[in-house]
């Protein structure tokens, strides 16, 4: 960021020292040294070309290497050749007003490039570079580079947590805002995950580094931020592979009005050489080049300062194309943290011997159901071990002897005791977990996970821009009709097995078109990956970081009307730009054929539609 900073700074001088010296010249022209004819005294010729050469330094540095490295012309020395054209010909003022103005617009879009990196460089603010060694009570600071998996640091009250960890001793607040956006501080305690970036409230702890900094969670964040702001959008690549044949017919185009008009005895050969010149300077593609990239990275910038991470501009232009939401329940719709409301066991079985194997099952997986269920019986039962199986989309399995008990989600032999009353618990909206022994169902136990605040709000939104939300489960048809009603999601797709959701993605996208997919970023990976946009409910989980497109890092649902927003406006202004720019250009090179533009006006019309294309495009930075 510091370069970009210098960068700015220098350029900054080198373009004030140019209007400077160009003011000067101007001064000197019209007061005490004015023309003799057409000649231009001396001085002011110098004037004009040191002005030339400051103005246009970065341009036609930028220019030569882009042109070296591709093998292609491109606007910077189509601009270059149309100021030494307008030196030959005898206009010096010209040619240096041009640069002048030509360098103020490569300025704004520096600035625009710097203004689009703010968050990025909060985000680099937020990167640790020293950590307080803790070995054998004897505290040492370190560059993070210095230390181990396995070391210990400490980290006191009010200071930035360096790494990656486990709290290896204590407990504190940590405030995670930087990383999730949640203001809210979270209590923590031994064994418990913390990050890099995040701060130590209350007292001091010890912690136990459990990843490599290139893998802690803030750093794979700026690496993404920065890999958005260089992933292109499909306009800005489309515009920047017909650049080079646009200059060359530019280029053509002035050769041909500087030879054919004086050929048929239209103009003289200083009028058609003058009016070539013109067209090199009306004819470029600078505006039409500024349309697209200032908006994007305003527009990237604009979400990631709300918490939404965009991997790119590919991703924000397919926004405006979605005709489909998918929403998964658990995690994404839901605030993800079940709990459980009922149990229910068959009263011929004996309840507590039932709930014993239901903990013993349970504990040995890490479904986010399994872990409610744990933790709501763990008082009350007894832990015993016995090898079980796990069948994916389904549950657990447990064999005892001659019987077999599963938990989750099975086929199962009706109950006239337990059916009555799961099927009731499911019209609730409920997340049933059955207890089966032996193929007959003999309980069952009935979780409730709150829908997360605005849902409903969200999901009308949606509505209004004629998108259809669309809620794709793995919960039975009743559970997930009672959560629909509740968003206001009039569209389900209920018992999807987690292998199954790809391909309902796959159908939704040949009946509807673009489709984006809106997850936990973990049991919905395939789903995500199929999608047109996979969006995660992320809270920086590094999952979620490698699976999405889109990261809600926030955990915010209702970004999700907002980023639909700005990904409509992003696009109706880069249209904007691309019109009014092409409309210049035409305009210009219009009139310029019955000699109604002159160097200085085409020189102040056409640059300044570049500068005002950046501004229109800055305007992403405030968008809400």
């Amino acid at each position: 960021m510091k370069k970009i900073f210098t960068r700015l700074n220098i350029e900054l001088m080198f373009v004030v020292t140019s209007v400077l010296l160009l003011v000067v010249a101007v001064i000197l022209n019209f007061t005490v040294m004015p023309n003799t004819g057409d000649i231009v005294p001396t001085p002011l010729v110098v004037l004009y070309a040191l002005s030339f050469v400051l103005g246009g330094f970065f341009k036609a540095k930028e220019g030569v290497e882009e042109t070296i490295a591709n093998k292609a012309l491109n606007v910077e020395i189509l601009m270059i050749i149309a100021a030494v054209s307008a030196f030959i010909i005898g206009n010096p003022l010209e040619a240096a007003l041009l640069i002048m103005i030509f360098a103020i617009s490569g300025l704004m879009e520096t600035f625009a490039h710097n203004k689009s990196q703010k968050e990025l460089t909060s985000l680099l603010n937020l990167s640790p570079e020293r950590a307080t060694l803790y070995q054998d009570g004897v505290e040492t600071v370190v560059a993070i580079n210095d230390l181990k998996l396995g070391d210990i640091v400490i980290v006191k009250v009010g200071d930035a947590i360096p790494v990656d960890g486990l709290i290896f001793k204590g407990s504190t607040a940590i405030n995670q805002a930087a990383i999730t956006g949640e203001s809210m501080p979270v209590n923590k305690g031994e064994n418990e995950e913390v990050f890099a970036g995040t701060y130590n409230l209350n007292s001091a702890i010890l912690v136990k580094i459990t990843t490599r900094p290139e893998e802690f969670v803030v750093n794979k964040i700026i690496k993404l931020v920065r890999d958005a702001q260089d992933n292109q959008g499909h306009t800005q690549t489309r515009i920047e592979k017909i650049e080079k044949w646009y200059v060359y017919f530019v280029i053509l185009l002035a050769i041909g009005f500087m030879l054919i008009p004086p050929l048929t005895n239209t103009w003289t050969w200083d009028q058609a050489f003058y009016r070539g010149t013109v067209v090199l300077v009306v004819g470029s593609p600078c505006a039409l080049m500024a349309s697209v990239a200032p908006t994007m990275l305003s527009t990237l910038s604009n979400a990631a300062r709300g918490r939404v991470l965009i991997k790119g501009g590919k991703y924000l232009e397919d926004l405006s194309r979605i005709k489909v939401v998918v929403f998964d329940k658990t995690g994404t719709i839901t605030e993800g943290k079940p709990a459980v409301v009922d149990v229910f066991v068959d009263p011929n079985y004996n309840k507590q011997d039932i709930l014993d194997i239901v903990y013993s099952v349970e504990k040995l997986s890490n479904h986010a159901l399994a872990s409610a269920i744990t933790t709501f019986l763990e008082d009350s039962t007894t832990y015993k071990p016995n090898p079980v199986t796990e069948i994916p989309g389904k549950g657990m399995s447990l064999k005892l002897g001659k019987d077999e008990y599963k938990i989750g989600k099975f086929e199962h032999n009706k109950s006239d005791v337990v059916t009555p009353k799961m099927v009731e618990s499911q019209s609730n909206g409920n997340s049933i977990v059955q207890i089966i022994l032996n193929d007959h169902l003999i309980g069952y136990i009935s979780l409730i996970d709150k829908l997360r605040p605005n849902v409903k709000e969200m999901v009308m939104k949606l509505k209004k821009e004629n998108i259809i939300p669309i809620l794709l489960t793995g919960d039975n048809n009743a559970t997930a009709h009672a959560i629909a009603q509740k968003a206001g999601i009039d569209v389900i797709i209920s018992d999807a097995l987690p292998h199954e959701k790809s391909a309902h993605i796959i159908e939704l996208q040949k009946q509807y078109g673009k489709v984006m997919m809106v997850g936990d970023g973990v049991n919905d990976a395939p789903a995500l990956a199929i999608a047109d946009i996979g969006a995660s409910m992320g809270s920086g989980s590094d999952v979620s970081l490698e699976t999405a497109d889109i990261i809600f890092m926030n955990n915010k649902i209702e970004n999700i009307d907002k980023i639909f927003r700005i990904s409509k406006a992003n696009q109706s202004i880069i249209y904007q730009n691309m019109i009014f720019s092409l409309l210049v250009i035409l305009t210009l090179l219009s009139f310029n054929i019955f000699g109604l533009v002159n160097l200085p006006f085409g020189v102040v019309a056409h640059e300044g539609s570049t500068i005002l294309v950046i501004l229109n495009g800055l305007r992403m930075l405030a968008k809400k």
